[in-house]
């Protein structure tokens, strides 16, 4: 996947198409939990599309709720989208972030190495 630091540092090119890979990865994983949000929201909170969709992204987003939830299963379905919410974003950012840090620190190695 990565190159080990027994390896020369990837050149660019192929960076390049690690990076859109991974994020590629990480917005579809965000995309399909702001479907699977604002789904959730429009069904089981019988909001309409615009307030479902808003109330998905600013619980993924981390910033709360919009609108009151009027049924205990929607309440439900709050509580664990939120919850599912406060893995999902960090762990979208940490893939999205994994080859430039990769880079990043595999550079720092050849470097100290050539000093040795």
């Amino acid at each position: 996947m990565f190159e080990h630091r027994s390896e020369p540092l990837a050149d660019r090119r192929h960076y390049w198409r690690r990076q859109l890979r991974y994020g590629g990865l990480a917005f579809g994983f965000v995309g399909l939990s702001l479907a699977l949000g604002a789904g959730g929201y429009a069904t089981l909170g019988g909001l309409d599309a615009a307030d479902a969709f808003l109330n998905a992204a600013m619980i993924l987003a981390g910033m709360g709720p919009v609108d009151p939830m009027p049924t205990d299963g929607a309440k439900l379905f709050s509580a664990c989208y939120a919850l599912y919410s406060g893995i999902a974003m960090p762990s979208a950012v940490a893939v999205l972030l994994a080859p430039p840090v990769h880079r990043m620190m595999h550079a720092l190695h050849l470097e100290e190495e050539d000093r040795d």
